[in-house]
């Protein structure tokens, strides 16, 4: 017979597998939004800018690389 401490360390336990499939989830869709826009940026002709080795650089359409579909999933 499940004690109640057990149920609910059994609940917590799926609650937290749950929560990491979704964080899982909200991860790819901000890496697939980030992706599409940096490419629409490129496509478009305007420039970017990131944070490279702690300081930030403005690429321009030209050097802003193709998006490679097989890397974002």
């Amino acid at each position: 017979m499940n004690t109640e401490s057990e149920i609910k360390s059994q609940q917590n336990k799926e609650a937290r597998i749950n929560h990491t499939e979704l964080y899982q989830k909200i991860d790819a869709g901000v890496k697939f939004a980030i992706a599409n826009a940096i490419e629409r940026h490129r496509r478009l002709g305007e420039s970017i800018s990131i944070l490279r080795d702690g300081k930030i650089v403005t690429l321009t359409a030209d050097e802003i690389p193709p998006r490679d579909i097989k890397q974002i999933k």
